[in-house]
């Protein structure tokens, strides 16, 4: 399988998890949320799978999302244009990256719906599924845009 082939796999797998119902009965939460936390840690694999695609020209040692996308991270084109998203907090990328930080913490990214039916929605409270879906969709805008510059090299 070619790098982008990895990386278009992984991103349809994690879209595949979150187009998947939870059903109707007492688990239909717990499920949900196994699938947006297991959608979310595809997505992770997607980044890295990408990052390896879009630097695999500068032959680095590692594509650790973290340590790519730190602020002094390696001198790539294409890592700086996504540490300059990266610094935007409405983008995908800081979405993601923060929602990774929570799939890795002890609470986790996914959250229980709220049981209480006289209590206010909150505007922010934005379902885990939906919005990772929308930066997903934002994602492959920035992936194929990227592919073309990576491309020249």
């Amino acid at each position: 399988m070619t790098p982008s082939g990895r990386t278009n796999q992984l991103l349809y797998q994690a879209e595949l998890l979150l187009a998947m119902p939870s059903g109707e009965d007492d688990q239909a939460s717990v499920r949900r949320m196994a699938l947006q936390e297991g959608a979310l840690a595809l997505s992770e694999l997607c980044l890295e799978s990408f990052l390896r695609e879009i630097t695999e020209h500068a032959r680095l040692p590692t594509h650790a999302w973290r340590e790519l996308l730190a602020p002094h991270g390696p001198a790539v084109a294409e890592l700086g244009r996504l540490r300059d998203l990266l610094a935007q907090p409405e983008s995908w990328l800081a979405w993601l990256t923060q929602r990774l930080e929570q799939l890795h913490a002890e609470e986790g990214a996914a959250r229980r719906p709220t049981q209480n039916p006289g209590m206010i929605a909150v505007g922010g409270s934005h379902d885990l599924g939906d919005a990772l879906s929308d930066c997903l969709a934002q994602a492959k805008r920035e992936i194929a845009a990227l592919r073309e510059t990576s491309q020249e090299w």
